[in-house]
Parts: structure tokens; sequence; C-alpha cells
């Protein structure tokens, strides 16, 4: 359980109990688990959605996305306004990107990019709740995209030491897929999350485009940018049955 309390620790800011003999190769092991704690967080999610749904969606919206917030510490969040500012000032330079992105200091980029992910996604909540979307979509989500961060980290080259590289060393190739294959099941019923894999694609490609690699702050991007394009594909399978 080691490499699940890590990873718990430095996803969200649940407490959990210290992990002892610290090794480096831990942080690596401890992606595996990055799916779980997506389904933790969802779960977590799912509850303030469940209780206030009924009286009003949009305050319902609003208290699923404070605790989305507050549950993560804005770790993903962070990661998008870096690496929007980074892809905004580089112009394709990749020495440019890297220096941006170690910048601590958030830019009109970053800000801009912060903003519209937390208005999509108020909004995006608010219309699911309203035309009857269930809470229990929440529980995949953010697994999703936390199998986002996994399949990145392993199918990208680190542009440079850090985070991102560290979570490559020793995870397995098979873990993806098992993922995979446990999270397609468990979202038949939602017709939205089936498009999951092409949004995970998506970043992929972007990544591997834009800057040739990824960091930690682009892992971080990523898992924000998949929540929102699914939280979009449930809300247009939910408002615009087929």
């Amino acid at each position: 359980m080691r490499g699940f309390f890590l990873a718990l620790q430095f996803l969200t800011r649940l407490p959990v109990p210290a992990v002892r003999d610290f090794q480096a190769d831990d942080l690596a092991r401890s992606a595996a688990w990055f799916p779980l704690v997506g389904l933790l967080l969802g779960g977590l999610l799912a509850l303030p959605g469940l209780a206030v749904r009924p009286f009003d969606p949009w305050l319902a919206a609003l208290l699923v996305l404070l605790a989305w917030v507050w549950l993560t510490g804005g770790l993903h969040l962070d990661g998008l306004a870096d690496t929007f500012d980074a892809l905004g000032a580089a112009h394709r330079d990749r020495e440019r990107f890297l220096q941006v992105l170690a910048d601590p200091h958030v830019g009109s980029f970053g800000v801009i990019a912060l903003v519209l992910q937390l208005a999509a996604k108020l909004v995006l909540l608010g219309i699911a709740f309203g035309h009857g979307m269930s809470p229990f979509a929440l529980l995949l989500i953010p697994a999703w995209a936390r199998l986002g961060a996994l399949w990145w980290s392993q199918s990208l080259p680190p542009l440079k030491p850090g985070l991102g590289e560290r979570y490559k060393w020793r995870a397995g190739r098979w873990l993806p897929a098992a993922w995979l294959a446990l999270l397609l099941v468990a979202s038949l019923p939602f017709t939205g999350l089936w498009l999951a894999p092409l949004v995970l694609w998506f970043w992929q490609r972007f990544l591997l485009v834009k800057v040739g690699g990824m960091t930690g702050d682009c892992l971080g991007a990523g898992v924000e940018v998949s929540e929102g394009l699914l939280l979009l594909a449930v809300v247009l399978a939910t408002a615009l049955p087929l």
C-alpha cells in the first residue's frame, strides 16, 4: 500500500499515513495507483452532487467545483497555468517553452487558462446536473484523467528532469492497458465517457506535436484538459440524447 499512499499524498490533500524509508523508486511505482486515486476523488465529488442536486443543480455544481479544487489542492490547475503560459510565449521554441515553464510567476496566458477552465467546469456541471446527469459519472471522470497522466508519462519522452521523468522509471506498460479495460467496462452506462480514450490520445498527440514530450506540468495540464473535455462529452450525451 506504500505506492497508493504516496499517490494519494501527491494527488490530493487527504490525510494519509506517513510512508517510512522512502525510496526514489517508490514514487515511480505509485503511478500505478493514479486511476484508483481518481476513483476515490470522484466518489468524494459525487457526494455533494447527490446531496444538493435535488434542491438546486447550480448550487450542487458550485459545491462540487469547490470540492474538486480543495481536494486536489489546485495541483493540476497549477500545471495548466504553467503549461499554457509556456505555450503562449514559446512560439514553438522548446528552450523558450522550458524557460517559461520554470518561471514561478503566472502570466496572462496562465490566468486566462485558469479562469476559462474553472468557468467551464462550473457551467458544465450546472448543465449536467440540471439535465439529470448521474453524479456517479463523476466517479469515472477523474479516474480517466489520471489514467491519462500514467499513460502520457510512459508514452512521451521527458523534456527535462523532474516529476514527469521520475514517474516514467518503473511503471510497467501493461498497467495503462489494464486500467483502460477496467474503466471502459465501468463507463458503459455513460455514453459520453466512451470518448475518453480519444480524449487521452488527443492530449498525447498535442504534446508530442507542440513540444515534443512532457513534463510534470504538462501531465497536470492534461488532467485538467481531459476532465473538462469529458465533462463536455457527458453533458452533450445527457442533454442531447441520441
